[in-house]
C-alpha cells in the first residue's frame, strides 16, 4: 500500500486546518415516492454516484448533519429516511447546503426496537425503487451505539461508512469481517489528517524505537459535547509507542479537555468552541535537551464531512464491482485518489 511520508521535525511542527460549516433544516413531510425525484441534488456528468441514495444516521446532530450537506455538495441524493436516537422523537427535517443551494427532506426515525422494524421497511422500498446496491449509510450517531448500529447495517446488507467513534473497535471489526459487510471504519476522516496517520504508520514501521527512552504526552480538546476520547489520538498515539517505546496508556495518560476555560487557554478560537479537534503530541528526551512536537488543529468539521462524502462515494465503486464484502480504512480511501 503506498502512503505518505511523514517526517518530524524538531521544534514545534504545527499543521493547522481551519474549517467551517453550516446548516439549516426544517421540519417537513416526506414520502419514499419523492427518492425518485431528485435530479435537483445532482451534479451534472456524476452518472456514477447519481443513482445512489445516503442513509446519513445521526441527524439532526451537527456532525450527522454536516456530512448530509456534504453529500448534497458533491453531487449525492440523500435518501429519504435515516435514523436518529431512541429518545427523539420522529420528525421530517430539510437538509440543505449553503454552498450549492441543494437540499432534500429527511424523515427521522428513532433508532428504538419498533423504529428499527420501520427502518428496515423503509429501507425495502427504497432498494426496490433505486435498486439495492445504491443504497449507503453514514453513521454519526452515540459511542455507545456504534456496536449495535454496525450489526444492524450488516445484517441488513447496508453498506456504511462509520463517522462515529467509540465503542468497542476490535469487536466492530470482528461482527463486521465475520458478516462479510462492506464498510469504511475509521476514526478520522479528514483528507489531511488520514495522509499524516498514514506517514506516522509508514514511519513507526521502518524505523521502529528510533525515539527509544522519549516520553510522550498528549492533550486533545474537543468540543464539550463529544462524549469519548478521540479516536486519531488512539491512532497517533500507536505509531508514536511504537517510536518511543513508552508505556503510554491510552486511557490514562491522555489529557482531554472538554470544557471552554480549558480550551480556549490551549488555543482554540472561541468560535470554535462548539465544533474544534486541536492534538498535540509531544516527545521528550530523556535529559529535556530535545524535543519534538506534532500539532493538528481543526475548527469546524467541513473536512471531516466531506472526506465522510469521499468515503461514501469509493464504498458504493466496491460494491458496484462485485468483490466480495471488505472492511476498508480511510488510507485505503487516500490510497486510491478517491479523496478530492
Amino acid at each position: 500500500m503506498k502512503s505518505a511520508i511523514g517526517v518530524l521535525v524538531a521544534g514545534a511542527m504545527a499543521a493547522s486546518l481551519t474549517e467551517t460549516n453550516a446548516f439549516a433544516f426544517q421540519s417537513t413531510q416526506q414520502t419514499l415516492n419523492r427518492a425518485k425525484a431528485t435530479s435537483t441534488q445532482m451534479s451534472s456528468g456524476d452518472g456514477d454516484s447519481s443513482s445512489l441514495r445516503i442513509m446519513v444516521n445521526g441527524m439532526p446532530g451537527p456532525m450527522a448533519t454536516a456530512a448530509a450537506e456534504a453529500c448534497l455538495r458533491k453531487g449525492l441524493s440523500l435518501s429519504p429516511i435515516a435514523m436518529t436516537g431512541p429518545d427523539i422523537e420522529s420528525s421530517t427535517i430539510t437538509v440543505s447546503d449553503d454552498v450549492t443551494g441543494n437540499s432534500a427532506e429527511v424523515r427521522l426515525i428513532p433508532a428504538s426496537d419498533e423504529g428499527r422494524e420501520d427502518i428496515v421497511s423503509s429501507l425495502a422500498g427504497l432498494r426496490e425503487s433505486v435498486g439495492a446496491e445504491n443504497v449507503l449509510a453514514i453513521d454519526y450517531t452515540h459511542p455507545s451505539a456504534v456496536n449495535a448500529n454496525g450489526v444492524f447495517y450488516a445484517e441488513n446488507k447496508l453498506p456504511f461508512v462509520m463517522g462515529t467513534t467509540g465503542g468497542d473497535r476490535e469487536q466492530l471489526m470482528s461482527d463486521m469481517e465475520s458478516r462479510d459487510a462492506f464498510a469504511v471504519i475509521a476514526p478520522n476522516m479528514g483528507k489531511q489528517i488520514v495522509a499524516m496517520q498514514a506517514g506516522l504508520e509508514d514511519l513507526a514501521e521502518k524505523f521502529p524505537s528510533a525515539f527509544a527512552g522519549y516520553k510522550l504526552e498528549v492533550t486533545e480538546s474537543h468540543q464539550k459535547t463529544k462524549a469519548d476520547t478521540s479516536g486519531t489520538a488512539k491512532a497517533v498515539i500507536g505509531s508514536l509507542k511504537t517510536l518511543s517505546d513508552d508505556d503510554f496508556d491510552l486511557e490514562e495518560d491522555i489529557k482531554m479537555l472538554r470544557d471552554d476555560e480549558s480550551s480556549l487557554a490551549f488555543g482554540v478560537p472561541e468560535d470554535a468552541m462548539n465544533g474544534h479537534a486541536f492534538h498535540t503530541y509531544t516527545l521528550t528526551s530523556p535529559d529535556g535537551s530535545v524535543q519534538f512536537q506534532l500539532q493538528h488543529n481543526v475548527s469546524g468539521r467541513t473536512v471531516y464531512a466531506e472526506g465522510t462524502a469521499d468515503a461514501v462515494k469509493f464504498l458504493a465503486t466496491k460494491v458496484k464491482s462485485g468483490m466480495e464484502g471488505k472492511v476498508f480504512s480511510m488510507i485505503d480511501v487516500l490510497s486510491e485518489g478517491a479523496l478530492e
